[in-house]
């Protein structure tokens, strides 16, 4: 298939007129008239990432985060994504990211589906889509009340993570959960309106952490990564099922870009 045939397919369910405006999804590097046979899916285009889709012999690599965010002067090898998008080029492979388009028309319910929400809501809305609104992350309640340190422990269960930052001491029970995969900082606004007594989210820091909690929200860091991973196998199986064998479809081997010791 050619890359611009898949990415039409992708963009169908994700279009790019539902990404945040300063986002920047789309064809990152490559041709849309370049020939795929085999695609690889990855949260980021890191070196390790691209290596493994050069050894793999991928046509096209799918990311969730953009390689290019900011205006790019120069393409060289003097700095990094100058040297990732070289190195692309050299392979002869296409590039492509799926950014908040994704966060708003897939993310969000995978997340919602991944804590077993219910009776949920869009918790940031960005706009209408075929007339429903549509948005960053989802606010429900649990099917059952928990313990903070029981949602915690769900999290990490839920999310197949090792470990989660937790801001606050609640003592009541838990019902009315907030999520929002990715960085949550901006979200927290929106997660107090809601009335969720918990946000699960990523990269919080220190000061909006303790002051969310001050408030009223307390908050389960479950980091970037963790509450984001889910897009690696979701579309590798989605992929394989929209191009029903015209191309060959695989997740990159990656994980947390950190350790904890």
């Amino acid at each position: 298939m050619k890359c611009e045939e898949i990415i039409r397919l992708i963009e169908e369910e994700y279009p790019k007129s539902c990404a945040e405006s300063w986002d920047n999804p789309g064809l990152m590097a490559g041709s849309k008239d370049h020939e795929v046979r085999k695609i690889m899916i990855s949260l980021d285009a890191t070196d390790e990432v691209i290596e493994q889709a050069v050894i793999n012999k991928a046509d096209m690599l799918i990311t969730h985060h953009p390689m290019i965010f900011g205006g790019i002067k120069q393409i060289n090898d003097s700095f990094l994504t100058g040297r990732r998008i070289l190195k692309l080029i050299r392979n002869n492979i296409a590039c492509y990211a799926m950014h908040t388009n994704f966060d708003i028309r897939g993310m969000a319910d995978l997340n919602e589906k991944q804590l077993g929400l219910v009776n949920t809501q869009v918790l940031f809305e960005t706009g209408e889509y075929e007339g429903k609104a549509e948005g960053i992350g989802r606010v429900g309640y649990l099917k059952e009340e928990m313990s903070y340190e029981e949602l915690a422990k769900y999290v990490k269960k839920s999310l197949g993570i090792p470990n989660v930052r937790c801001y606050g001491n609640a003592d009541k029970m838990i019902s009315k959960v907030a999520i929002s995969g990715g960085s949550g900082k901006s979200i927290v606004p929106s997660a107090l309106k809601s009335g969720a007594q918990v946000l699960v989210t990523g990269d919080i820091d220190y000061h909006t952490g303790i002051d969310a909690a001050a408030e009223g929200l307390f908050i389960i860091d479950a980091g970037h990564f963790g509450t984001e991973k889910v897009f690696i196998e979701y579309m590798t199986e989605k992929l394989k099922k929209k191009l029903e064998g015209k191309c060959v479809v695989m997740s990159a081997d990656q994980s947390a870009p950190f350790t904890v010791r």
